[in-house]
């Protein structure tokens, strides 16, 4: 019952994200876009209009705040080339991000990304 109770503690705090100083070092507002698609996503706490904003926050927490850091899964993607260019514009945690990359198709987004771009 007692390892339930801390199991359960300790994926909350994963789930809520950090708290102290570093939550506190400014807002969490991003613009996420990839063909005619846009999404605002909003953390601590996790909002705006994206879907799976819960999940997405915790992909960029792992990386930083910084899409360039994500580490792309190791799935397979067929070769056709249909370029689709994602960005992502905004705030992380109060510091200015501005992100842009191309990938040979929509497959190639998400390996690269995850759900961040899942909308």
């Amino acid at each position: 019952m007692i390892r339930t109770m801390i199991g359960l503690a300790t994926a909350f705090a994963v789930l809520a994200g950090p708290t102290g100083p570093a939550a506190a070092a400014g807002p969490t507002e991003l613009t996420l876009a990839y063909e005619a698609k846009s999404v605002r996503l909003t953390c601590a706490p996790a909002g705006g209009l994206h879907p799976k904003a819960v999940e997405a926050c915790a992909t960029l927490r792992g990386a930083g705040g910084d899409p360039a850091n994500l580490k792309g899964g190791d799935s397979l993607c067929i070769l056709l080339y249909q370029p689709v260019t994602a960005s992502v514009k905004g705030t992380w945690r109060g510091k200015t991000v501005k992100w842009r990359q191309t990938f040979g198709n929509g497959c190639e987004l998400t390996r690269a990304t995850g759900v961040l771009f899942d909308f």
